[in-house]
């Protein structure tokens, strides 16, 4: 028999769980809001560019295609200077050991800016025969190489941005990169329009408007990350044991970003091989695509940074109701944000191209594209959690197994299935199905089984 006292025990049980499941949504979207102006910054510029080179002509657009390829796959492989500090600076802190934390952080910025000038530089000297490789010929390789070549020298200061940002999500403390969001995107934009329509200096100077925002985005923040670890006696000369501990653990990151974006690569010189028309419309979407997304990696990174604080702590219980929690919060993000990106993809092709053959291409393709988004929320979100648990080599294994049997899926699919298809409607159906079945579901499917276990807890 139930006594009243052990009813209002477990009334009492239940509204405190209540109250820690509120408590900890509210915590995740107190840290995903800030954290997605910081993550939209890159696809921000480069869905600015789209928008207005899209009205330069059909050349341009997918010169840009090109282009932006080449900088978001040269960028998005040195994601783990952001990931890496953020991971290690949270369990630091969790753990107590707050100077340690930042001091970690001031090596990843030497970091980020040894490999942005490097990779700057490269990438300058290499414009021509990447834009190429991907595809490009005639007049659309002229454009493609013109864009890399001016906007690829502001790589130190994204790369800046992304170390810097390590820092401030460790700390827990990131409504300063929604400011540096904003004020880059208003950079951008304003500097967009004044070398491109008021200068005429067409493609080149849509990509040296994004170089200024980005210096000028990675100084905003890099500034006061300086600061605030001077402020806690932090060491701010470039110290080889830190930074090269910093690659380090970087590395299995890196593994992992070069599949995924060799993945992008692959699908893009799929696109390009389609002709002018497919490309201009994989274009919109993508750039779409990568905006889009970073909504979802927002809720995948308030949980890697809770989490990490959790295992710091050694209170895996906590890690495990996070995790619930942020895959949670991943699918219902996933669910609205794909209904938004149908809807939306109905009528955004007439903002990319005034051309109708490339606006039908573009509403496929996203209304395509927006059924997937649940699963790549609850996707995004798994993946956040094992990256705040450090499990970097699990992710970089499936990362890279997955993409292998993307490729070659990719290729059969160029191979055998598109010469059959009537038209570039189907292609591009096509094209975005087995982008997202192959490529997301297997990481989807990664991520699910290893966070039902317990070796990632550490």
């Amino acid at each position: 028999m139930t006594t009243q006292g052990e009813t209002d025990d477990e009334t009492t049980r239940d509204d405190t769980a209540n109250e820690t499941r509120g408590a900890t949504a509210r915590r995740l979207a107190a840290l995903a809001i800030p954290t997605f102006g910081q993550l939209i910054a890159e696809p921000t510029f480069i869905l600015i560019d789209t928008a207005i080179v899209g009205h330069i002509g059909d050349a341009a657009l997918a010169g840009l295609s090109i282009g932006s390829t080449i900088i978001l796959t040269a960028v998005g492989l040195c994601i783990f200077l952001a990931y890496s500090t953020t991971a290690q600076v949270a369990h630091l802190l969790g753990a107590g050991r707050r100077r340690e934390g930042l001091q970690a952080g001031i090596d990843g910025l030497w970091l980020a800016l040894l490999i942005g000038v490097v990779l700057g530089i490269g990438l300058f000297a290499g414009a021509e025969p990447l834009c190429r490789a991907l595809g490009g010929q005639g007049a659309v390789l002229d454009q493609a190489v013109r864009y890399t070549r001016a906007v690829v020298l502001g790589a130190p200061g994204m790369l800046l941005v992304y170390a810097a940002n390590g820092i401030f999500r460790g700390l827990q403390k990131v409504r300063i990169t929604l400011v540096a969001a904003v004020s880059g995107a208003v950079v951008n934009t304003v500097l967009e329009l004044l070398f491109v329509i008021v200068f005429g200096w067409g493609i080149t100077g849509s990509g040296a408007a994004t170089l200024i925002a980005q210096w000028f985005m990675g100084l905003f923040l890099v500034v006061p990350a300086v600061m605030w670890s001077r402020a806690d006696g932090v060491s701010l000369r470039p110290q080889l044991a830190g930074i090269m501990a910093a690659g380090g653990d970087g590395l299995p990151l890196f593994v992992r970003t070069l599949a995924i974006r060799v993945a992008m690569v692959m699908t893009v010189a799929s696109a390009a091989r389609m002709g002018t028309h497919v490309l201009a419309g994989f274009q919109a979407v993508n750039s779409s695509w990568n905006f889009a997304m970073n909504v979802l990696d927002s809720v995948g990174i308030a949980g890697q940074t809770l989490v990490g604080a959790a295992l710091g702590a050694r209170n895996r219980r906590r890690a495990r109701e996070l995790t619930r929690a942020t895959g949670a919060a991943g699918l219902v993000v996933g669910t609205v944000l794909g209904l938004a990106f149908a809807g939306v993809g109905l009528f955004a092709g007439r903002f990319f191209s005034p051309s109708p053959a490339i606006q039908l291409l573009t509403a496929v393709g996203m209304v395509t594209m927006g059924l997937f988004f649940p699963l790549q929320g609850w996707m995004m979100a798994l993946d956040g959690i094992l990256i705040g648990a450090r499990d970097f080599r699990y992710l970089a294994a499936t990362c890279t197994a997955t993409a292998v049997v993307y490729v070659a899926a990719l290729f059969a699919v160029v191979r055998f299935v598109v010469p059959a298809l009537p038209g570039d409607v189907a292609r591009t159906a096509v094209l975005w199905l087995a982008f997202n079945v192959v490529l997301m579901g297997g990481r989807g499917l990664a991520n699910g089984l290893r966070a039902r276990g317990t070796a990632w807890m550490r």
